[in-house]
């Protein structure tokens, strides 16, 4: 696969415009996130997130009629797909993370680099699984196949976002509700910039939950629209 040009100030800048111009419209939403993700111990933050995705999509491309607070909830219709990701996610993480925290001397260092290197990997996912309506497991390797050729520098993109984003944690926690946003705006526009329309290593797109269940035995689903 050919390198994927990783454009570290663009996407920073372009994230912090889109983030800028839509704060107002997010913290609602990243608070509604937050709370069920914990009252449901994390079993709803794959849907709500994946409904948080979506709405920041549509903020990057303008799309009409504007999300609303409500919108967040859409992200319901990938549920089975976002659920699996997130468990997969979290499971991959902590384990991988407490096995190399036991290493002596460097056990530490490794930990927090298996962390940052999965997020870096798993980038895309959730855009590909809202945006491709591709199931959880192809939405991984494709985010994988296209970080992984130019490894390095999307690695010091997850880390500066993310470490922007947890900037929040600094005023007791509460302030995540409005820096958490930030990681989703840049990770919008490195997206859309990774996966525009014209590229030919996308993936074919199965459908979704929803449709899967409306197909009726003996029929051919249409195949997906170009996205």
């Amino acid at each position: 696969m050919q390198k994927v040009d990783v454009k570290f100030g663009d996407w920073l800048e372009q994230g912090f415009a889109l983030y800028k111009q839509h704060l107002g419209s997010l913290i609602v939403p990243m608070l509604l996130v937050i709370v069920i993700s914990i009252l449901t111990l994390g079993i709803l933050a794959g849907p709500m997130l994946a409904g948080l995705v979506l709405m920041i999509l549509r903020m990057k491309d303008q799309t009409e009629p504007k999300p609303t607070v409500g919108d967040v909830f859409q992200g319901f219709q990938f549920f089975l797909n976002s659920f699996l990701f997130m468990l997969a996610y979290f499971v991959v993480g902590f384990i991988g993370s407490t096995i190399l925290g036991f290493l002596p001397v460097i056990g530490g260092l490794l930990s927090y680099f298996f962390s940052f290197a999965i997020m870096a990997l798993v980038l895309f996912t959730l855009f590909l699984i809202v945006d491709k309506k591709l199931d959880f497991w192809p939405a991984v390797m494709a985010s994988v196949d296209k970080v992984k050729t130019n490894f390095w520098p999307f690695l010091g993109f997850a880390v500066v976002i993310s470490v922007i984003s947890a900037l929040g944690m600094i005023a007791c926690g509460i302030g995540i509700i409005i820096t958490m946003p930030f990681y989703y705006c840049a990770a919008a526009v490195a997206y859309r910039d990774v996966f525009d329309e014209t590229d030919s290593g996308a993936v074919v797109e199965p459908q979704t939950d929803e449709q899967k269940q409306g197909d009726q035995p003996g029929e051919t689903p249409p195949p997906m629209p170009p996205t």
